[in-house]
């Protein structure tokens, strides 16, 4: 099989290992700088090029799209859909994930447990919202933050005014969570290949710090999940239509509760806690699934 790797760079982790692991079971892979990208966008023959010369045709794109290039990312994977293609997870199923709000909304449809969450633009509302929410203390999240960045605990409700009325004179969209204080600063990672949890991890934040993020020095450790977990997970990555997801729980008085859906879930935190080879299996779904001109948006929204 022929198989390319959307990535920045072949030196980070997560793209090595799964080079490594593609070619150990004998594939061809190449890794493909996505921002090098560029597209002819005809509908009779859809082409990409890359640095000067036109790409050949792949069975199977792994996309590792980061979140600060998700429109460019996206359009560059649609491509490779239109020639036919196989993607890991699709363009669609990637773009939906990546809009918290919008996934949050797609999750909750489908009766999955999540935080309490608020949403709001004008600071007229902040007060009501923050009531919607349970009161202080409460979490407040950029929307477009990644790895812990733009999450805020406001302990008082003085606190989360401040915060929120800050954030709106900055003109940026935000919402508002429940502050599960059970959850102890933790928050399980279940990474999801297909319909299984294949590892999990428990990440535990720093002392003095609630944001359980390894970027934010948090710490992984292995766990054992329960039956209920691990359906939501498989759930909620099937609500995305992601194939291959690392989703993140919280443990509630009322049972687990997604915080996130993550499309491009590294591997470093993960196979290093477990010692699974989760790249493996991830070749090896894609050589049970990968078919020519298989790409469909599974799931509404």
């Amino acid at each position: 099989m022929r198989i390319s790797i959307l990535s920045r760079s072949r030196r980070i982790y997560s793209t090595r290992r799964l080079m490594e692991a593609a070619r150990e079971r004998g594939h061809e892979v190449e890794v493909v700088d996505t921002l090098r990208c560029y597209m002819n966008i005809a509908s009779h023959r859809p082409t990409i090029h890359y640095r000067g010369h036109q790409l050949d045709p792949c069975d199977a794109v792994i996309p590792r799209i980061g979140a600060s290039i998700t429109f460019y990312g996206t359009a560059v994977l649609r491509q490779f859909e239109m020639m036919g293609t196989f993607p890991l997870n699709e363009s669609v199923a990637v773009t939906r994930s990546r809009d918290k709000l919008r996934s949050l909304q797609l999750l909750s449809r489908k009766g999955i447990g999540m935080p309490v969450t608020g949403f709001c633009r004008a600071a007229a509302d902040i007060g009501d919202v923050i009531e919607m929410v349970g009161g202080a203390p409460l979490v407040v999240k950029l929307l477009e933050g990644t790895q812990g960045i733009g999450v805020v605990l406001c302990e008082t409700r003085k606190a989360a005014e401040s915060v929120l009325e800050a954030f709106m004179g900055l003109n940026v969209s935000i919402m508002v969570q429940e502050y599960i204080k059970e959850a102890g600063g933790a928050d399980i990672r279940c990474f999801v290949v297909g319909d299984k949890v294949v590892a999990a991890i428990k990440r535990q934040a720093k002392p003095g710090e609630f944001r359980s993020n390894l970027h934010r020095g948090g710490t992984a450790s292995l766990i054992k999940i329960t039956p209920e977990e691990r359906s939501t997970a498989v759930r909620a990555a099937k609500v995305m239509g992601l194939n291959v997801a690392g989703v993140d729980l919280l443990r509630s008085n009322h049972g687990p509760l997604v915080m996130e859906v993550n499309s491009s879930p590294g591997l470093e935190g993960i196979e290093t806690a477990t010692g699974k080879d989760v790249a493996g299996m991830i070749i090896t779904f894609m050589e049970k699934n990968a078919k020519k001109n298989k790409t469909r948006t599974r799931g509404r929204g």
